[in-house]
């Protein structure tokens, strides 16, 4: 039987056994901690708690959290690793789930070292919160296919009533003996997903691991549901992202330029609220407190995998006033450099000495434009693109990842081959 009829039928019996299978340990390398508590309501099953080496030999950890409360929380994992006799812990703060979902992550770790890292128990804390489950629903018939390079491909649709742009489809990637072998993600987002429309997606696993892909499971779906702001600091506009259910309007700098300070306005009576702050990073050294109406208020700060400041933090009832972060560096006017991943350099290297496809290469571009690394307008299908990339590019590349030549000349270079065509995407 081929891999991707077994598929169809393993489907079928995936959807009604998942829960109770236990899958075996792969006890040859440092994937599982010896010991992993698992709480009753959220919590990351044993098996679906990995670390790995990549392709480009970047240690990367796969998670996925399941949330068996009754209400909406935001999960915050903090993920340890002894590297070296050293630890790291890297923090991350996942999109709201809702009661009975699950939703996988993937943190990379380019400055592991040790060539036998020790993963370490997760930890997860959350905040209760009210949001809406996203209607979108994976289509289980025939369409879903595993293919024999390891990767899927399959259709969606938006079950509910409204528009919903900027989806990601995520799942978790098992190999033939059930163990995880890595988070997957559509290769492109889905953008204008109106009411009862159908989509197709795709999504690819390491090329480390795809010749062990077995079947996908745990779909999730992830959406920037992110609002804009930007105001002046030193003379230079200043971006602001935000996520919450709370209207937060009119950011305005002091004249230090070390505080930042926003009109808060509750808008609907809910008992509670969570705020996300996305600010780029002008320093190293900022550290950032949040206060509302004079009155300290408790806050989380980390990194993204983008070099992005996230401030987060909660609210009760009755929280309309006057909201200040202050921590911003006065010393430092604007960002130095553009910031791209640790991740993407590795790629490029890769690429540039032919050692990765132009498939796995652009796919990482165009993580950069999801993130808005590279501000374009996006139109057309990279998939069914058979423009090749001019040589220079591979140049530039190459230089790129030696150093060579600043990060904005490389974006420059990624920016040209979407304006003209070679990397055409919706």
């Amino acid at each position: 039987m081929s891999k991707n009829t077994s598929f169809a039928y393993l489907l079928v019996f995936t959807i009604f056994t998942f829960i109770i299978i236990t899958p075996s340990a792969n006890a040859d390398v440092w994937d599982k901690p010896k010991d992993v508590s698992e709480p009753v309501d959220v919590f990351i099953p044993s098996h679906e708690y990995v670390g790995f080496f990549d392709s480009t030999g970047i240690f990367t950890v796969v998670g996925n959290v399941k949330n068996n409360l009754d209400y909406s929380i935001i999960p915050t994992v903090s993920i340890p690793i002894t590297n070296d006799s050293q630890k790291i812990t890297r923090t991350i703060q996942l999109p709201p789930l809702v009661s009975g979902n699950e939703i996988p992550f993937k943190i990379k770790f380019p400055e592991i070292s040790d060539i036998s890292p020790i993963l370490e128990p997760a930890k997860i804390s959350f905040q209760k919160t009210i949001t809406n489950d996203i209607l979108i629903d994976v289509i289980y018939d025939k369409t879903l296919i595993v293919h024999d390079d390891g990767h899927l491909t399959g259709r969606i649709i938006n079950s509910g009533t409204e528009t919903i742009s900027d989806v990601d489809i995520l799942a978790i990637i098992h190999g033939y003996d059930d163990e995880t072998l890595d988070m997957g993600k559509s290769t492109l987002p889905i953008i204008n997903f109106k009411p009862g429309e159908i989509r197709e997606f795709s999504m690819y696993p390491d090329t480390s691991v795809a010749d062990k892909v077995w079947y996908y499971s745990c779909f999730a779906i992830g959406t920037d549901t992110v609002i804009v702001l930007n105001t002046q600091r030193n003379g230079e506009t200043f971006d602001i992202r935000y996520d919450s259910g709370v209207l937060i309007s009119y950011p305005e700098f002091d004249t230090s330029g070390k505080e930042l300070s926003f009109w808060l306005n509750q808008g609907w009576p809910l008992p509670e609220y969570f705020i996300n702050f996305e600010f780029p990073r002008y320093s190293d050294d900022e550290k950032f407190q949040v206060f509302l109406e004079k009155k300290p208020i408790k806050s989380i700060q980390s990194m993204d995998e983008w070099g992005n400041w996230h401030v987060s933090f909660y609210l009760h009832e009755q929280a309309d006033g006057n909201l200040i972060v202050k921590g911003f560096d006065p010393n430092v006017t604007s960002p130095s450099e553009q910031f791209i991943p640790d991740w993407i350099k590795h790629d490029a290297s890769l690429w540039s000495q032919g050692l990765l496809s132009d498939e796995e290469f652009l796919t990482g571009i165009i993580s950069m434009i999801n993130y808005r690394v590279i501000e374009i307008s996006i139109n057309n299908d990279l998939e069914n693109s058979n423009d090749s990339i001019p040589s220079w590019i591979q140049n530039h590349t190459s230089w790129w990842s030696q150093g060579l030549i600043t990060n904005e000349e490389f974006v420059t270079a990624m920016e040209f081959l979407v304006n003209a065509g070679v990397i055409p995407i919706i």
